[in-house]
This record gives structure tokens, C-alpha cells and sequence, in this order.
């Protein structure tokens, strides 16, 4: 599609939010619609922000999460970062907040207990909290690529129906896994008990993969990404236009969303991804410095101070390396972090295991500058700490702004 119909796309994300108030009917889930939870209404109007309608249907982010407005802005499910305030206070603001499940699928993780806990929080801060049966406005992300995704089907779905979440996404999985089919069934599984999932990708090949294997949403990540990534991927400029041209002309019917993720912190960057042809946009980075989030304080220092974001970071799977976490990450993976003394010290040609070495030693000293600080290129422009909401009110009213300018040069 040309540019001219997407900031037409733009435009009527902007009317649709400016037309007649709707009165949104709430309806709790009896036991035995458990798994069809798509399309219910999720809770009651003075905890969600306003939603309005007009003749034409919502697009299907609308449809699937009556909570969001459009532009649609989705906090990344952050490992170490992300929560279940920082969640709910991004889906209240009318975007969708992901709370971060791990990779531990084995049986007694500790991990997805913590995740447990994270929904009881997100579901207590929505006024949810006797009234379990209703599907949750937030959605769960989870990386693949621990040998213990044998389990997801006995650990993971149970827990996530036991706290009805609105969506699932998936990241990184080993490729062993996509070619044994496990990935393909555990999708299969999340969709038959009724939650939207969205997959990770970050080339034209693996969104087909995950296309085939039966995906709701597509995040197209550029390489400007905070965090992990596939290791060899381009910039959201030329990825996002390739992967949704793959989808219309290969799944032309499925209406598959995309959404674009990898250095947008601001409206100027959501309204970029929407004249490349995604119907929403991810951000990660800009939620690093939201009082909700867990992000330590050492981080969210560096993260305001760093600028010139492009030399400032750096995208290495040494990284992982150097942190002891490379098992996790195989090949096609690595990511994008703040760089410092660990990354310097590799560039001067220390060894990796002296590398390793200072990195445990400070850290048994309490010492955290060498800790690595996973971000995006787009953190130089990260400055403000102020409230996950107010940030997705303020990046969604800029690009509404950005967008209306733009129609004026034309």
C-alpha cells in the first residue's frame, strides 16, 4: 500500500477516538466459557480509558482489546523491567501492557510464579480482583528458547487460563523447536483456549514462520531495538513494509496486524510506523524510566543520561557472553545494550574469561556500573520518568498531531 493510504489509516484512527462516546456493556464469563475469551468485554468504564465508535468497524486491535485507542501502544514485556503495574497502567491509558513471563517452563518455576503474582497485581489494580473469571486487559510474553518449553502446554497454559490474560506472546524460539513442531503446537494450544497471540520476529522469514504456525499479531522488530533481537535484521524502515507486503500478498485474508518495535520512543516514531504499514507499535526503552516499572535506579540513571543513541549502544550477542546468559540465546539471536566497561574492556582485547571475571567480582562487591543496560537506539530522546500512562497519552496525541501535520503537505 502506498504511504498516502496509510496516513489515511492514520486519520481515521485519530476520528475514530474523537466521535460518539459508546457505552461499553461488561459481562462476567460463566465456568464453562473459559476458553473463549476473544471477545469479551474486560471491566468497568471509570478503570479503562474512554472508547468511542462511529459507522465504520474498529480495526481488529479494537475489536480483539476494547480497552485500547488508536494509535495502539504496547509496552514490551521487558524481562526484569516490566510488571504487572506497569501493565495495567499502560492498558488503563487505552494502549496494551505485557507483563514479562520468562523462560522457565519446568514444573515448580520460579518464574512463572512470579508471573502469577504479577497478574494478581494487575488484576487487583483494575478493580478485578474478586471477579476471576473476567478476562484480564493485559497480555503475557514468554521467551522459547529454554529447553524446559517441553512443558509449556502442562505449566504455562494452565496458569494463564487460571488468570485469563487478553493476549500471549512468544519470542526467540530455539530452532529445533519450530523445526520439531513444538512451536507450531504450542500456538495451536494458546489459541484453542481463546488468547490472541502475537510472535516476535525480526526478518521476512521467520514472520512467514510464524504466520504458518497460526499467529494473531506480528511485531516486526528493527535492529534499532533494545534488548535481544535476531542477530541479523534490518531497521523497522524497509523490515515493516516487507513483511506486510509477505502478508497480503501470502495470507491475503487472514488479516494478520503487524506491529512495528525498535527505536520508537515518541509520536513523531509512531506515526513513521503507521505510514510503513503497522497498525500498532511497540515500545520498550521509553518504559524503562516509568516509576511502575523494576527497573534499577543505577539503569534508570544511565538511561536518561545517555544520548546519541546509535554509539551509545551497541548490538552483540558478547553481551550474553559476557553476562553468562548466552546459553539462553542461541545463534540467530543477540541484543542491543547501553554500552560500558565490560563492552570497552572487550573492545581492548581483555579475555573473555577475565572479562567475566571483573563483571562477578564488582558485582559481589555491590558494585553496578557493570551490569549491562539493555536499549534501544531511540534512548537518547528518553529524558522524561514520568507515569506509563501519561506517556502513552502523550506519544499517542503526538503522533495524532504528527499525523495531522502531515496531511497538510499534500
Amino acid at each position: 500500500m502506498g504511504h498516502h493510504k496509510h496516513l489515511q489509516i492514520g486519520l481515521e484512527c485519530i476520528r475514530r477516538n474523537q466521535d460518539l462516546r459508546r457505552t461499553t456493556t461488561h459481562q462476567q464469563r460463566t465456568p464453562t466459557q473459559k476458553s473463549s475469551r476473544k471477545h469479551h468485554p474486560i471491566t468497568k468504564p471509570a478503570e479503562m480509558a474512554p472508547r468511542h465508535h462511529r459507522d465504520v468497524p474498529d480495526n481488529k486491535l479494537n475489536s480483539w482489546f476494547p480497552n485500547t485507542q488508536s494509535p495502539v501502544i504496547i509496552s514490551a514485556p521487558m524481562l526484569g523491567a516490566a510488571n504487572g503495574a506497569l501493565a495495567a497502567a499502560v492498558s488503563k491509558a487505552g494502549g496494551l501492557g505485557f507483563i514479562p513471563g520468562g523462560l522457565d517452563f519446568a514444573p515448580g518455576s520460579a518464574q512463572l510464579a512470579a508471573l502469577a503474582d504479577e497478574l494478581t497485581t494487575a488484576r487487583r489494580l483494575f478493580g478485578l480482583a474478586d471477579r476471576t473469571l473476567t478476562p484480564l486487559p493485559v497480555g503475557v510474553g514468554f521467551i522459547l528458547s529454554h529447553a524446559s518449553l517441553v512443558h509449556f502446554e502442562e505449566t504455562a497454559i494452565p496458569l494463564l487460563q487460571d488468570h485469563s490474560p487478553q493476549a500471549v506472546w512468544l519470542f526467540a524460539p530455539h530452532p529445533e523447536h519450530v523445526v520439531s513442531g513444538l512451536v507450531g503446537r504450542i500456538v495451536a494450544a494458546l489459541k484453542n483456549s481463546g488468547f490472541i497471540v502475537v510472535f516476535q520476529v525480526g526478518n521476512v522469514a521467520s514472520a512467514r514462520r510464524a504466520a504458518l504456525d497460526g499467529a494473531d499479531i506480528i511485531v516486526a522488530q528493527g535492529a534499532d531495538a533494545g534488548g535481544h533481537q535476531f542477530a541479523g535484521g534490518a531497521g523497522i524502515v524497509s523490515l515493516v513494509p516487507e513483511v506486510v507486503s509477505m502478508l497480503e500478498r501470502e495470507f491475503a485474508g487472514r488479516g494478520i496486524v503487524v506491529a512495528a518495535a525498535g527505536g520508537i520512543v515518541d509520536g513523531r516514531g509512531v506515526a513513521a510506523a503507521l505510514a510503513l504499514g503497522a497498525e500498532a507499535v511497540v515500545m520498550g526503552t521509553r518504559f524503562l524510566i516509568a516509576p511502575e516499572a523494576s527497573t534499577a535506579e543505577f539503569q534508570r540513571k544511565l538511561v536518561i543520561e545517555t544520548e546519541d543513541g546509535g554509539p551509545s549502544t551497541s548490538k552483540s550477542s558478547v553481551h550474553d557472553d559476557l553476562h553468562g546468559v548466552r546459553a539462553n540465546w542461541p545463534s540467530p539471536y543477540d541484543g542491543r545494550a547501553i554500552i560500558g566497561e565490560p563492552w570497552r574492556d572487550h573492545l581492548k582485547g581483555v579475555p573473555l574469561e577475565e572479562n567475566i571475571k571483573k563483571n562477578q567480582e564488582a558485582k559481589a562487591a555491590g558494585d553496578v556500573t557493570r551490569l549491562v543496560t539493555w536499549a534501544g537506539t531511540g534512548v537518547g530522546l528518553v529524558k522524561d520518568a514520568i507515569p506509563a500512562g501519561d506517556t502513552v497519552r502523550e506519544v499517542r496525541e503526538a503522533a495524532q498531531q504528527r499525523i495531522r501535520h502531515l496531511q497538510t503537505l499534500f
